[in-house]
């Protein structure tokens, strides 16, 4: 049997399907802590697009490290006060591709994020990141310990 291209092109092709099937990754595991974290994610959106500021505090750990994409990092109180007295304001969020990994009491989730924000002078800026957060897992709830965003 002559071998061709094509043969050689079907057997990478089958070969490197059967390692990427043979690699689950972890993140793709389901539990109800991954789904517990997902939801926390959803509700810390929210809560941003909504500035609500109970809702935002009752999500972030007193020790919260939030980066951003630009190097500020806020604390719990500047990222909450930016966000409730509508220093910035988010008319969307949307978040994609994202994986969760859970280790121990702590989660590693990463997303795309898509937003427009602004400052409330009707100019809105679209960003467009990488996010890296770690959720840490306080009694029965999930809370934003760390956030760093990068410019993809």
């Amino acid at each position: 049997m002559t071998i061709s291209r094509r043969h050689l092109a079907a057997a990478a092709f089958l070969a490197s399907g059967a390692a990427t099937l043979g690699a689950t990754p972890t993140f793709a595991q389901s539990s109800p802590d991954t789904a517990a974290v997902a939801e926390a994610v959803i509700e810390l959106t929210k809560a941003m697009l909504a500035a609500d500021k109970s809702k935002l505090e009752s999500l972030v750990v007193d020790q919260l490290s939030y980066g951003h994409s630009s190097g500020v990092v806020q604390d719990k109180a500047t990222f909450v006060d930016v966000i409730a007295s509508k220093k910035t304001i988010y008319k969307a969020i949307n978040l994609s591709n994202q994986t969760v990994v859970i280790a121990g009491a702590n989660a590693i989730v990463r997303h795309n994020w898509m937003g427009e924000s602004g400052n409330g002078d009707g100019n809105w800026s679209v960003s467009k990141l990488g996010i890296l957060q770690v959720w840490q897992k306080q009694g029965s709830n999930w809370k934003l310990l760390a956030r760093q965003a990068f410019k993809v």
